[in-house]
């Protein structure tokens, strides 16, 4: 994914200010051997762009000057109420250094799960996206994970999935193995039969069928009457 970015010569809060209201977005490029560079960006192509997934979570062509430079979207300053992006920031890409990047979850086939379609659960996303390690040509703009296994009363952990050549999944605090999908029971779901002997009638000589009602007792025969 491609955009253009100019140079941005006047920097400070009145600079920025005039910046926006022109229509461009200031932000900056950092990283690398370069020192960092100031630059500005059409506002209104900028706010359809960060709508796309990919670029929040793939290596970018900025075109700067006639020549096109790899970065990644690092951070995004928004306006508190108003639709305006305020700031943006970009770091530059080494094709030979790994990088740390937030990856997408794109999760499917939940819907014909043994957990879902049979036994009335639900598959609850408890992680979106996660954090990896790889070669910026490595990057996945988005991870597929099948669900059509989840079984009920299970979870489908980070171990569980598997990851594009070349890139490893990187666990912060101290669960290495967390988990991404947990199956729920939808409360009021109906529950599995009851076993065919509970509801069986009793054989001869047995006792009357559980859950039916004993028949009622016939009453007392009336004394005879004093002649």
């Amino acid at each position: 994914m491609n955009f253009v970015a100019f140079e941005r010569a006047k920097q400070g809060t009145g600079a920025s200010r005039r910046l926006r209201i022109t229509g461009r977005t200031p932000g900056i490029v950092y990283g690398g051997a370069a020192e960092a560079l100031a630059i500005e960006i059409d506002h209104n192509a900028l706010w359809h762009a960060i709508k796309k997934e990919a670029f929040h979570a793939s290596v970018l062509d900025m075109e700067l000057a006639g020549t096109t430079h790899k970065v990644l979207l690092r951070n995004v300053q928004m306006h508190p109420f108003k639709q305006l992006i305020l700031h943006i920031d970009f770091q530059r890409v080494d094709a030979t250094t790994k990088l740390h990047m937030k990856v997408p979850l794109h999760f499917s086939g939940d819907e014909n799960s043994p957990a879902v379609k049979t036994d009335g659960c639900i598959a609850n996303h408890v992680m979106t996206e996660i954090e990896v390690l790889c070669l910026p040509g490595d990057l996945p703009e988005f991870i597929a994970v099948d669900l059509s296994g989840l079984k009920k009363n299970a979870s489908l952990h980070l171990a569980d999935i598997t990851l594009p050549k070349g890139v490893t999944a990187v666990a912060r605090g101290g669960n290495k193995n967390p988990v991404l999908v947990s199956v729920v029971a939808i409360a009021g779901a109906p529950e599995a039969p009851a076993a065919d002997a509970a509801a069986a009638p009793a054989g001869k000589g047995g006792k009357a069928a559980a859950g039916k009602a004993a028949p009622a007792a016939k009453p007392a025969a009336k004394p005879a009457a004093k002649k």
